[in-house]
């Protein structure tokens, strides 16, 4: 079962993404709230497997939400996906670098919606490969470059760094598998690895890491 919380100050957003998913088996909405402060306390308490986080939320918002959350080692299996009302929201590449997961837009069809809770839920990109080029060359062209330096992407193995470069492409798990020959857990055990060398925290982070090295 997906355990999804929902952190909208929106009622009524909250209520309609409820009444989609838990109207699925494989998913069920474990809590709401309505700002980032009650979204950070309640991750820490029910440690969800998804996250959907409005990005423009009162008082505390959905960046500030996420930063909090990527930054506690007890939160790590949270995925993060932010809401926005726009697909190039200004604040989404904020929010790719602090910690999170992806993000879909507020209007998104609901087959979309339940289609990238399970993506992410199961640790795979949550965005098409198209899209994500797009947004990695926008976030990585409009920040100033941080993050491992390059010869720290020589602690990683050949294997490794082959990995970093599919994901880089925007392949999923599944299509990095298929491509090298390898399981769809073995990927995983890849990816876990890579993540602790370069102390990162998401896919997105690595895949525009990769893209400023390239």
């Amino acid at each position: 079962m997906i355990r999804v919380l929902l952190a909208d100050d929106q009622a009524l957003v909250r209520a309609g993404f409820r009444a989609l998913l838990d109207a699925q088996e494989d998913i069920e909405v474990v809590g709401e709230g309505g700002d980032g402060d009650e979204a950070v306390r309640l991750a820490e308490q029910l440690v969800p497997d998804v996250l959907l986080m409005d990005i423009r939320m009162p008082g505390v918002d959905g960046l500030e939400a996420t930063r909090r959350i990527a930054s506690d080692a007890r939160l790590q299996p949270v995925r993060i996906v932010m809401l926005t009302t726009f697909d190039l929201d200004e604040y989404v590449f904020e929010a790719l670098g602090s910690g999170a997961s992806g993000f879909l837009v507020k209007d998104t069809e609901p087959v979309e919606l339940l289609r990238a809770v399970r993506v992410v839920a199961a640790g795979e990109a949550l965005l098409a490969p198209s899209v994500t080029r797009r947004l990695i060359a926008e976030f990585a062209a409009g920040r100033p470059r941080s993050g491992p330096a390059p010869q720290e992407l020589g602690e990683l193995t050949e294997r490794e760094r082959e990995v970093v470069g599919l994901v880089a492409r925007g392949l999923s798990n599944r299509q990095i598998a298929g491509q090298m020959y390898l399981s769809i857990h073995t990927i995983a055990f890849h990816l876990r690895r890579i993540y602790c060398k370069l102390d990162l925290t998401s896919r997105v982070q690595l895949a525009t890491l990769a893209t400023e090295r390239a």
